[in-house]
């Protein structure tokens, strides 16, 4: 007899938690998470697991590592309840930036995540757009990259763009670039970027031909926008005609709004693996909402059956 499925939601992302639901046609497992006064996290599942197919959707978005905590406790409850297997969904994976030692004596932060989670009891991973592909080797335990690019592919061909290339912010970027591009049948071009410290980084030329093109400039994530504005105002002065961004993950800090804003880019296209708080939500911003392929990503896990095929259907719809 097949295990019955359950979809529980942390709080970092109900939003998204819920159309998931929806699109399942499953309703969300109850649960009662709070904070104590002194900020400690307590979380309980208000429905039997026992035996059950779990599915935890929580991001480890802002703030990082309160969310970050909320998962491992819940996952903690869940595995004191006797269910058969826990899947943490974690549409946006922190500390995925610090997957090497670049100098003596600095953390692989993202390894020690990756234990953190089987230590508590997590049997899959499902994430979207590692910072690097690599992160999937710190995890002893099945983990899924999940791939974007038809979803980034249909809005481009729906826009009916013309004349692109893709732009990677910097040399580590060339392989997540080089995807989209070919699919989309577009040459790519890479910004030459220095980073001098964490957070810091200067871009100065551009590697590849982007005049008189539409340049769409693709990368993992978003956070404080500095680089990724800087890079599209170097575009413009190299005779790029318009600039859009691809970026999976809506970090959005500190000044990255204001800088988004003033900033040549004509928009920003990102999705939902993050939630954006009302007051970060602007024009340029276009959202691509991941519910479906992510629900279609979790009723197959459950069945045991492949997302080849869903793939294959999604790329077929593309037509050039």
């Amino acid at each position: 007899m097949k295990e019955q499925i359950k979809i529980i939601s942390g709080t970092a992302n109900r939003s998204l938690a819920n159309s998931i639901s929806k699109y399942l046609k499953i309703k969300l497992t109850p649960t009662d998470i709070h904070r104590f006064n002194d900020g400690e996290i307590y979380a309980r599942i208000q429905d039997s697991v026992r035996g059950c197919d779990i599915f935890v959707i929580q991001p480890t978005s802002p703030d990082v590592n309160a969310n970050l905590m909320e998962l491992l406790i819940i996952v903690d409850a869940l595995k004191r309840s006797s269910p058969a297997r826990i899947t943490a969904v974690i549409p946006y994976f922190g500390y995925s930036r610090q997957d090497r030692k670049a100098r003596s004596r600095e953390p692989i932060s993202a390894k020690l995540v990756a234990k953190m989670l089987e230590t508590a009891g997590v049997d899959i991973v499902m994430a979207f757009d590692f910072h690097v592909p690599q992160v999937q080797g710190f995890f002893d335990i099945p983990s899924d990259n999940l791939d974007l690019i038809p979803l980034y592919a249909e809005y481009i061909l729906k826009k009916k763009l013309k004349n692109l290339v893709f732009v990677s912010p910097d040399v580590g970027g060339v392989a997540r670039t080089r995807s989209i591009a070919n699919v989309m049948h577009a040459p790519i071009a890479i910004v030459d970027k220095r980073r001098s410290s964490h957070g810091i980084a200067k871009v100065e030329n551009i590697i590849g031909d982007v005049n008189n093109k539409t340049a769409i400039l693709v990368d993992d994530m978003i956070d404080t926008a500095g680089t990724i504005t800087e890079a599209a105002a170097l575009l413009k002065s190299k005779g790029a005609k318009d600039i859009y961004v691809m970026a999976t993950h809506p970090v959005l800090s500190g000044p990255a709004i204001k800088r988004l804003k003033n900033s040549v880019i004509k928009e920003i296209i990102t999705t939902d693996t993050i939630e954006i708080p009302k007051e970060k939500k602007i024009s340029k911003i276009k959202v691509i909402s991941i519910a479906s392929l992510l629900a279609e990503t979790i009723k197959r896990q459950h069945e045991g059956t492949s997302m080849g095929v869903v793939y294959d259907k999604l790329y077929k719809k593309l037509k050039f």
